[in-house]
């Protein structure tokens, strides 16, 4: 059985990653330019050690419970750890503790408690922080700043104690064209390194469009089902 699960993932990840080579290709980068973050949401370590095994080192979790139990599970392997969920920020301290990675910054509260938990444990946390591509009246429920919000996020990562401002995360609509989403969010990431030359990350794109997200400019795609398979439902 194990066998051919790492059969399973060794073939989809192979064929995720040709796709991420040739959407880097099309838009002139190099396929090394591209961080893979495989999202792990709701399937077992067992998977991740599979994983592990087939050279994957980026893993993204998007629920604080399960990703402080599978950090803890698989403390034995070398592992960087994304936290890609909406925050609570009464827990952001405790995601401070395993996350190497936080994509998902929306208000200067989560990025303040971050930064604390951080300077707590003595560690350093990349951030991105999370814009809303949403273009609807109204919210989706999947977070992320405005435009007009973006300065003082990025601000209260910039001065927290622990935490590095990486750049910008989206996530494309459910109603609209994720390719203009896309694009719009790479103009805010041309707008924030005005300001952070340094913060020129872009977290975008997902199983179902992460070449397009790349086309645009990406520079992290955050993928689950195009390598696990169809995600088992939520505990």
């Amino acid at each position: 059985m194990a066998d051919s699960r790492r059969d399973e993932l060794e073939l989809r990840l192979r064929t995720v990653q040709e796709r991420i080579g040739s959407a880097a290709e099309a838009s002139g980068r190099s396929r090394d330019d591209i961080v893979l973050v495989v999202v792990t949401k709701t399937w077992p370590t067992s998977d991740i050690r599979l994983l592990h095994g087939l050279g994957v080192r980026n893993i993204g979790e998007n629920r604080h419970q399960d990703a402080e139990q599978k950090v803890a599970e698989l403390a034995d392997l070398s592992l960087c750890w994304h936290f890609i969920g909406q925050i609570q920020s009464n827990k952001a301290a405790r995601i401070a503790a395993y996350a190497d990675v936080v994509h998902s910054v929306d208000s200067v509260r989560v990025a303040e408690r971050l930064g604390g938990g951080a300077e707590q444990d003595g560690r350093s946390i990349d951030c991105f922080v999370q814009v809303s591509l949403d273009t609807q009246a109204g919210r989706s429920g999947r977070g992320g700043v405005t435009d007009e919000q973006l300065d003082d996020v990025a601000g209260a990562v910039d001065d927290a104690p622990g935490l590095r401002l990486l750049g910008l995360m989206g996530v494309a609509p459910q109603q609209g064209d994720a390719r203009s989403a896309y694009e719009s969010l790479v103009r805010m990431s041309r707008r924030l390194t005005d300001h952070y030359p340094a913060a020129t990350a872009i977290s975008a794109g997902m199983s179902g469009d992460f070449p397009l997200a790349i086309r645009a400019g990406a520079t992290h795609v955050r993928v689950g089902s195009a390598v696990l398979g169809e995600r088992t439902a939520l505990r």
